[in-house]
This record gives C-alpha cells, sequence and structure tokens, in this order.
C-alpha cells in the first residue's frame, strides 16, 4: 500500500516503544495533556516487559551490591503500584531459608532489616521476621534439614497485563496506540521531527513532532542510527530466562533461594495450578527477538531449585520456559547478576529533542516516566505538574484487589461459574463487568474454547487490547496457553483471526 501520511498535524511526543516503559511515558504524558503517538513494532510487552520474574519488589539483593537508591526508591513504587492497580499486584509473603554455608544469619537479618527501614515510611506491606521453619507449614516444601529462616513482604504482578492496562489509560486520555508498526525514519529539524512509520498492512503513516522518546530497549541504538545519530548508550544486554512447572506446593508465598554462586533464585506461586523458577543472568549478544532460554539455563534453574525443594524438579517437567533480553546499565561488574538495576534517562535536546530511556526495572517504571516527561517538559517549555504517584488508578483498579471485585461479580452475575468470575477479577479488576456485558450465563457469551475463554472475552480483547494474533492472546493478555490443547488452539487461532480480519 502506499504513503498515507499527512503529518501536518503537531504531536508533542512521539513514544518508540510499547514495553512498560514506553507505556508509562504514553499515559503519564497524556495525562498532562499532551498529544502522545506510541508505536510498537511488534505486540505491546512482547519482548522483555513480558519476561520477567513478575514481582513489584525492591530488590533485597541489589543492597549487597551497595543500591540502596534504588532499593529506596523501588520499595516506595511497591506501595503506589499496588494502590494504581490492587487486582493486579498481589502482595505475597516470602520465604528466605537460611544455610550457614552461604550466607551469615546476622548477614540475613541485617538486610533486611535494613530493607524494612528503607521501604516502611507509611508502607501496608508486612516487616520481615524469623521462621521456625521446623514448625511452619512453609518449610514442609523444603527438604528437611533447613532449621531457620526468615520470611518478607514484596509483591507479584502479571508484567504483560501491567503494560496493557497503562497503554489502554493512555489511549483513553487521548493517546493514539499503533502496534504493529515499525518506526522506520526519524528526520531531525530545530523544532520538530519527521517521522516515517510502517503499519503491518503495508500502510506508510508520516507524522510530525515536538519530541521523540526512545523507549525500545535492547533496540535503543538502532533507532538511534535511524535517526543519523551516533550517540554512545552504554547498554549491557543479559538474557533472564524462567522456566514454569506444575505447582511444587500448596501455600501462596514464594521463596527466595540462595545459590552457591553467589546469585539468587526465586519460586513463586503461578496462575493458581503452576509455579514459576527464575531467573539466570547471562551476557547476550545475538538479536533480541530471537532469544530463547538455552538447555544450560533450564539445567541451572532446575538445580538450583533441587538444592532446597523437597519436590524434585526436572527438564522434563518444564510445561513452558520463556526468555527476556534486559537492557542493563553497562558499569564496572563482570558477573551480569551484579550490574545495576536503575536507570539512566539521555537527553538530546540539541535540536528538536530526543530522549533515550536506558535501563531501569518493571518496579519503578512509574517514576521513571514521570521524571522522562518531566525532562521532555522542561525543553519543550510546558509545565504541567506530575501527577500519576496521587492520581486515578489504572484501568480496572478503581474498586479494589481481586477478592473485592470477584465478590461484586457474583452479586451481579450469580449464574456465571465461580471459576470463570475469579479469573476476570483477576484479569481485569472492575472492568471484568465490562467484558461480560449483560450476559446471564455462559451461553450469552459465545463459542468455548476452554479454560473458561469464551467469545465475548476474545472479542473484547481484539477491541480494547489491541490482540491481532493468537500469542497476543494466549502469552500476553491471559497465560491460556498452559492450559489450551492443540486442538483448542487451533479453533482459536481461526476465530482470533477471522475476527481481525474483519475489524480492516
Amino acid at each position: 500500500m502506499g504513503d498515507t501520511g499527512t503529518g501536518q498535524d503537531l504531536l508533542d511526543v512521539l513514544v518508540v516503544g510499547g514495553g512498560i516503559n514506553g507505556a508509562g511515558i504514553a499515559r503519564d504524558a497524556a495525562g498532562r495533556g499532551w498529544s502522545v503517538c506510541l508505536c510498537e513494532q511488534d505486540d505491546l510487552a512482547s519482548h522483555t516487559s513480558s519476561a520477567s520474574t513478575k514481582l513489584i519488589h525492591g530488590g533485597l539483593r541489589y543492597l549487597q551490591y551497595g543500591e540502596f537508591g534504588l532499593v529506596r526508591k523501588a520499595l516506595r513504587e511497591r506501595s503506589v503500584l499496588q494502590r494504581l492497580a490492587p487486582h493486579l499486584v498481589v502482595p505475597t509473603r516470602f520465604v528466605l531459608p537460611h544455610a550457614a554455608h552461604l550466607r551469615p544469619g546476622w548477614m540475613l537479618h541485617a538486610g533486611l532489616w535494613l530493607y524494612d527501614h528503607l521501604g516502611h515510611a507509611g508502607s501496608a506491606f508486612p516487616r520481615s521476621r524469623r521462621l521456625d521453619l521446623r514448625s511452619d507449614p512453609r518449610g514442609a516444601a523444603l527438604q528437611p534439614g533447613f532449621r531457620n529462616g526468615f520470611s518478607y513482604s514484596d509483591a507479584r504482578v502479571d508484567d504483560a497485563r501491567l503494560v496493557v492496562l497503562n497503554a489502554l489509560d493512555a489511549h483513553e486520555r487521548g493517546a493514539q496506540i499503533h502496534v504493529r508498526t515499525r518506526c522506520e525514519q526519524l528526520i531531525r529539524h530545530r523544532d520538530h521531527w519527521w517521522a516515517v512509520l510502517r503499519h503491518a498492512d503495508g500502510r506508510v503513516q508520516r507524522l510530525r513532532t515536538r519530541a521523540v522518546v526512545n523507549a525500545t530497549g535492547p533496540w535503543a541504538g538502532n533507532l538511534l542510527e535511524r535517526a543519523g545519530m551516533d550517540a554512545p548508550i552504554g547498554l549491557r544486554l543479559v538474557q533472564g530466562s524462567h522456566i514454569v512447572v506444575p505447582r511444587l506446593y500448596a501455600h501462596d508465598s514464594a521463596y527466595l533461594l540462595q545459590q552457591p554462586d553467589q546469585r539468587i533464585v526465586f519460586v513463586l506461586p503461578f496462575e493458581q495450578d503452576f509455579t514459576l523458577i527464575g531467573t539466570t543472568d547471562v551476557d547476550y549478544d545475538g538479536d533480541p527477538a530471537q532469544v530463547q532460554a538455552a538447555g544450560s539455563e533450564v539445567a541451572y534453574l532446575c538445580a538450583a531449585a533441587n538444592r532446597w525443594l523437597r519436590t524434585p524438579v526436572q527438564p522434563a517437567d518444564v510445561v513452558w520456559q520463556y526468555s527476556g533480553v534486559r537492557p542493563l546499565l553497562a558499569d564496572h561488574h563482570h558477573d551480569a547478576a551484579k550490574v545495576t538495576r536503575d536507570y539512566r534517562l539521555q537527553l538530546d535536546a540539541s535540536q528538536a529533542p530526543l530522549l533515550s530511556v536506558l535501563g531501569g526495572k518493571l518496579t519503578t517504571y512509574r517514576t521513571l516516566a514521570e521524571e522522562a516527561v518531566d525532562q521532555l517538559g522542561a525543553a519543550l517549555g510546558r509545565g504541567e505538574p506530575a501527577w500519576t504517584a496521587d492520581g486515578a488508578p489504572l484501568p480496572g483498579g478503581d474498586i479494589g484487589a481481586a477478592p473485592v471485585v470477584l465478590a461484586r461479580l457474583q452479586e451481579q452475575y450469580p449464574a456465571m461459574p465461580p471459576s470463570l468470575l475469579a479469573t476476570l477479577a483477576r484479569r481485569y479488576g472492575s472492568r471484568a463487568s465490562a467484558v461480560l456485558g449483560d450476559a446471564a450465563s455462559t451461553v450469552q457469551l459465545g463459542t468455548g474454547f476452554g479454560a473458561d475463554l469464551y467469545a465475548r472475552e476474545v472479542d473484547y480483547l481484539i477491541a480494547h487490547e489491541w490482540v491481532r494474533t493468537l500469542d497476543d492472546l494466549l502469552w500476553r493478555r491471559t497465560k491460556l496457553g498452559l492450559r489450551l490443547d492443540a486442538a483448542q488452539r487451533d479453533v482459536l487461532a481461526q476465530y482470533v483471526a477471522q475476527r481481525v480480519a474483519a475489524m480492516a
């Protein structure tokens, strides 16, 4: 198809990259009344931002590297994000068993004391405490012989859905969101940029914008090249892989397991019936879009769990594995696990501003976005105040946590299966009623694809959450790839393709 660009309307900012940082910046800017366009070459959260350990946390292990400022910032954000998305951010107790040959008990106690005090100015998260693993029920999941440990608080989150909620909120505040749209060229002038975007159908769009945000993560250097700039970005690409196995224990706490190489591995409840184990830290120099968990990484994670857990984990038990490339700030550390998870905002305002987002972690995306829009506002002569820390919750977060939402849904839809309502409450919060609409029973939800997925929800995801392919639905908007068999997937794939084609 040909060139469809008009480009005469001048945008305030073009955000390139639909991960957590790009979506967060688009939301913040749109909420300040800016005209915003976000483009993502694949799906929202299709790479790094859907491949995390799915934690909202301060990063207890970063204390040993002296990252006190990062930990304090992240711990404060933990409470903010729980308020913004209470249905999605799930407070969780973490068990840290003690083995004297790895770290002395006084060191763990001191680290947790500091963690508590960095994060507990008004925090609702319970403080850490000592555990007797011989009497505490959570000790039963560990191998015999572990006597002592500690517990502390952090939170879990569906990382990909957190991205989508930020993009959805940005869109509802006026931002344009374009998925499967590649920014092919950026042409810089003194007071504006021309951007050339190519959509999935081949359509070319040209637009003018006062500023550009480079939120492309591992591709940050590539975008600068497309902009004709040769600025060093100082990124170190690190691969992190995770495995998912059938549930290893019955309770809802998580474990932080120390390893002989001084790394730590998390073991987390996942999607009700599974356990998530991760992560690895391996330097990566390939195409970030093609990253895959290596057999050696799967073996490492199995061995890491088996050092501590009673139920053995073997590579054959793995039902899903995923890997992402984290664009970390390059520093002096040889060990990839020790590389800082902090971020840097690199603003070039010599002509029309270009802001590159470098590094960062899921937990601190909102503060990163706020600082980014503050910097751009100063460069553009705009003074709208920051708002996201105390502003409206993310879509679906206005009622409360999932159990509160579920109680309301049960009153509103008494004939619906409890399992379906519980799933929708966790996935959509108060917006679950928008998915169900006026349906009184599952018969009115249309075709059932299995695992409590019905046509009406699929239609909602296509119409409101930018689902365009089967994988968008199975692995990012939901995790139903864990539950649907091959035949069910085939039927669902045909339905998604037909509905998406009907929108064209």
